[in-house]
């Protein structure tokens, strides 16, 4: 089902005999409508695309064989929410969180050989601009769109659980009122209030930068910034590479688990990467997480590029603070507009 497309109902689910049409049609746009915020409300809760998709599905599905019970004491909307969030809420509980680091795994020896890719999907999968949908959020939502998508901010509520996650989605991200959060929970208020303060909390204590707005540099500054990590990795010019980097910056490339933490340590990586060398390497400016991007290709042997992966450099005051090298197929690459081929 595409973003432009009406939902149709879900395989499995089954109307009643006696449902007028005009409910099925009713569902499907409602479903159409919503689809894409709640597809990234689901890639909030679980880290996930592919969870994401999962959950939405079977929220539909769930959604579909409710509707015509439907009890007029809310609004379509929060109700659909609601479904869509306890789906979340149960997958949540049975997986483990996404991270942007390995769990429990020190820093790599830069001079050992990588690990081979992780058989777990332990890291938090990076969005795509066309998932970034554009809401109508509530007066009480602290955070603005882009910091709802940041990289760090989803790495940090991945510590919360999971209903803490969901009450401060629902109430920072989306601007919901207690009342209205207390419903989709159903719990009281004073009860979403105190999940909310707890949630917040954590935040504060365990990743207080998550907490902070992405940073907003200068006219141009981000641009020329940008413009020489990109020089650096074509031109594989190791000098460069190390001014663009902050002292304590570090480099990790799901679904490998090694990463390398201080700038020596990333700049020695480079110098002996596989695809290394002046001109094996051609950078596609993107989007992901609401924040520059770049998808890599490298040279094969007949002289074509073909991508091998994704790029998130984190920009801050000090340069780039952290990379993130998300090693995926071309098929996930597809999401972020990125061809199949460069001409060599």
């Amino acid at each position: 089902m595409s973003d432009h497309e009406p939902a149709p109902a879900p395989l499995g689910a089954k109307a009643p005999a006696a449902e007028p049409a005009g409910d099925r049609e009713a569902f499907e746009r409602l479903a159409a409508e919503l689809r894409p915020q709640l597809r990234l409300h689901c890639y909030r809760m679980l880290g996930s695309l592919h969870d994401a998709e999962d959950a939405l599905q079977e929220g539909f599905i769930r959604a579909w064989r409710a509707f015509d019970g439907f009890e007029e004491r809310g609004t379509r909307k929060a109700w659909l929410y609601k479904i869509v969030t306890n789906v979340c809420l149960d997958l949540a509980a049975r997986r483990k969180p996404r991270a942007l680091l390995p769990e429990g795994i020190g820093p790599s020896d830069r001079t050992a050989p990588l690990s081979p890719p992780s058989p777990e999907p332990w890291w938090l999968e990076p969005c795509p601009e066309a998932w970034s949908a554009e809401e109508a959020v509530g007066p009480e939502a602290r955070l603005s769109r882009r910091e709802g998508v940041a990289l760090a901010f989803l790495a940090a509520i991945q510590l919360l659980p999971p209903r803490q996650r969901a009450v401060l989605l629902v109430r920072d991200v989306l601007g919901w009122s207690a009342e209205e959060t207390a419903s989709l929970l159903e719990v009281t208020p004073s009860a979403a209030n105190s999940l909310l303060s707890r949630a917040r909390a954590t935040l504060e204590a365990e990743a207080p930068l998550a907490r902070e707005a992405p940073w907003q540099p200068p006219d141009g500054e981000a641009a020329e910034l940008l413009a020489r990590y990109v020089q650096a990795w074509e031109a594989n010019d190791l000098t460069l590479l190390a001014a663009v980097l902050r002292d304590d910056a570090f480099l990790t490339m799901p679904p490998v688990p090694t990463w390398f933490a201080g700038r020596e340590a990333i700049v020695s990586f480079a110098a002996h990467k596989p695809c290394g060398g002046a001109g094996r390497l051609r950078l596609l400016p993107v989007r992901a997480n609401g924040a520059p991007a770049f998808v890599a290709y490298r040279r094969d042997d007949d002289g074509a590029f073909r991508p091998i992966g994704l790029h998130v450099p984190s920009l801050s005051p000090g340069g780039v603070a952290a990379i993130y090298i998300f090693l995926l197929p071309a098929g996930e690459l597809e999401r972020y507009g990125a061809p199949a081929l460069l001409p060599g």
